[in-house]
């Protein structure tokens, strides 16, 4: 039986997917627990479904991939607004040293992913695949990188990188905590203030206490439907013009996947704005339209997945990933702990980097709940790590990984 769903269907699929997984993710605490996305959830599991179907040769199963690449153009657009420059000034200097840290992070696992694949006989492009980008990138990131790596010759590589990914999600989440207390245990670190309970945070952990504004104005700006059209055009504006962009690179010669020219764009549209004033700047919106876009996008992309693909990779894969993992938890531990002051704070940044470094920024913020519940409260911590999360590690990982892809092709 021949399943091929054409670009109406497959929205329709991608969503059924999404509030499948975002059903079990109420129903089952430990996906609650290590915060897997719903689309993950979901579609992990329609891809284990397909590859049951397909081995045993009862469907094949295609789907129509306009709008998966459509959702991840927009996504990465976003991603390109959310960098402010005044936002990373306003950090200081641990912005600035936790960013030359991630970028320090983001090579050694391409390096450790590349040598490795060269051990066990790969193709060196298979380190990208099980390095930065799902460890460090997610599987945002494993979905747009994933079909540049094949058109580079690497087979399979959206297959091995979304597999990376999910493991990553896991294992972020598994080290981070351990990695936190260990470093508090030893250096018996403990919190400068009190323990102060934000019911902002899922479920009222701790954290930092913002100043908020009045409820009612929130909801009546962020519902407002002239600031998401004014978001949307902003973000489409962005999008039109980054295709200029990154042709032009690819023209020169260079590997430039396509959204990276709209993320530039993105950026400079909303620095114009914070340095001129001329229009406005709607981060919220774009946030929320971003967000949408990429839980369409990893339903999509991980319903496509060909798990039966991996048998031949297992061994070395599985290894690879073990030891990205171990690589991680020393990092945070020797390097992160240290640089970052070696403090409270420190520990609670460690911790949340592994959750970042090897999996999403939503399991960094796990991470330092976890922490923060037990042991206190961490401001700069809240600031740091979702700043880097959110602004600066998307933006820092491409161009890395644009340099690992020109000198490997």
């Amino acid at each position: 039986m021949e399943i091929n769903l054409n670009m109406y269907q497959t929205l329709a699929a991608a969503v059924a997917v999404f509030f499948l997984g975002g059903f079990l993710k109420t129903k089952i605490k430990l996906l609650r627990k290590y915060c897997i996305p719903a689309p993950v959830i979901g579609g992990t599991i329609f891809s284990i479904l397909n590859c049951i179907l397909y081995t045993r040769g009862i469907w094949t199963y295609t789907q129509d991939t306009v709008m998966q690449n459509w959702c991840m153009m927009l996504f990465f657009t976003s991603i390109g607004y959310m960098a402010s420059v005044h936002l990373i000034r306003k950090g200081g200097l641990l912005v600035i040293k936790m960013a030359l840290l991630v970028g320090i992070l983001i090579v050694m696992q391409n390096l450790i992913g590349i040598s490795l694949s060269r051990f066990f006989g790969e193709n060196p492009l298979m380190g990208l695949a099980d390095g930065s980008i799902p460890l460090v990138g997610g599987h945002g990131t494993s979905g747009s990188f994933g079909p540049v790596l094949e058109s580079m010759g690497l087979s399979d590589a959206t297959t091995i990188a979304f597999a990376a990914a999910t493991f990553g999600l896991v294992a972020g989440s598994f080290i981070g905590g351990p990695i936190g207390e260990l470093l508090i245990r030893r250096f018996h670190l403990t919190s400068s203030e009190g323990k102060v309970i934000d019911a902002s945070l899922p479920g009222g952990k701790m954290g930092p206490h913002p100043e908020t504004e009045n409820d009612e104005d929130a909801a009546a700006n962020y519902l407002n439907m002239d600031n998401f059209m004014y978001a949307f055009g902003q973000l489409l504006l962005a999008m039109g013009i980054g295709t200029y962009v990154s042709q032009f690179f690819i023209d020169i010669g260079l590997v430039f996947p396509g959204y990276i020219g709209a993320m530039i764009v993105a950026a400079v549209i909303r620095n114009i704005a914070e340095g001129t004033g001329l229009y406005g700047i709607y981060q919220k919106e774009s946030e929320v339209l971003g967000g949408m876009c990429l839980n369409i996008f990893i339903s999509c992309a991980l319903m496509s997945l060909k798990l039966w693909q991996l048998a031949d990779l297992a061994v070395p894969l599985i290894i690879t990933l073990l030891i990205q993992t171990v690589v991680m938890a020393l990092f945070a531990y020797f390097v992160i702990f240290r640089v970052m002051g070696g403090n409270y704070e420190a520990a609670v940044m460690a911790s949340g980097t592994c959750g970042f470094g090897m999996g999403a920024t939503p399991n960094a913020i796990a991470n330092m709940n976890a922490m923060c519940e037990r042991f206190g409260p961490a401001h700069t911590a809240y600031f740091v790590i979702p700043l880097i999360g959110a602004f600066v590690v998307d933006f820092l990982n491409a161009s890395i990984l644009m340099i690992f892809m020109n000198l490997l092709k």
